[in-house]
């Protein structure tokens, strides 16, 4: 068994994306989420069985808004709302969440140590410190430009540890 995870092509990131929210997804390099980023992120904490952070995603507002609002079918009109106001609905946040959760299947390999999502921190909230330094931390990352067909574009960054 290998004792480090491999980072996510993004190949895997669109195919994951797109099964999951049922749509054409479209994925490009993009920039990392910056530090200014952070207060209106969803960033989501993945933990080894041993409660050790060891990736963290990060999706910028755009992007949560309209994969929460495409993941639970909902107009993109809710998603453009939420994005001009600023923040994430609740509605939005609970989809986004399981998205998350899901999402930890591009972690999880045979031969590689087991992964778990330990929590989602939504806008808003204060991302620990750790979190904060694994996301903005460069190295072992993948930073896309993600379109959901039909919704819009978003940032995708994924650091581990």
């Amino acid at each position: 068994m290998s004792d480090t995870l491999a980072v996510p092509a993004s190949l895997a990131v669109r195919n994951m994306l797109g099964d999951t929210l049922g749509r054409d997804v479209t994925v490009n390099v993009g920039n990392p989420l910056t530090q200014k980023d952070l207060p209106t992120a969803t960033v989501a904490i993945y933990v080894d069985s041993y409660s050790k952070v060891v990736a963290v995603l990060g999706m910028d507002l755009k992007l949560a808004a309209f994969a929460g609002a495409a993941l639970g079918l909902l107009p993109v009109g809710g998603a453009e709302d939420a994005i001009d106001d600023k923040e994430l609905y609740p509605n939005l946040a609970e989809n986004v969440g399981e998205l998350c959760n899901i999402l930890t299947g591009l972690l999880n390999k045979e031969g590689a140590p087991h992964v778990k999502l330990d929590r989602v921190v939504f806008p808003g909230e204060s991302v620990p410190n750790d979190a904060q330094a694994h996301l903005l931390a460069l190295g072992r990352r993948i930073d896309l430009s993600v379109e959901i067909a039909r919704y819009g574009t978003g940032t995708f960054s994924l650091s581990l540890a």
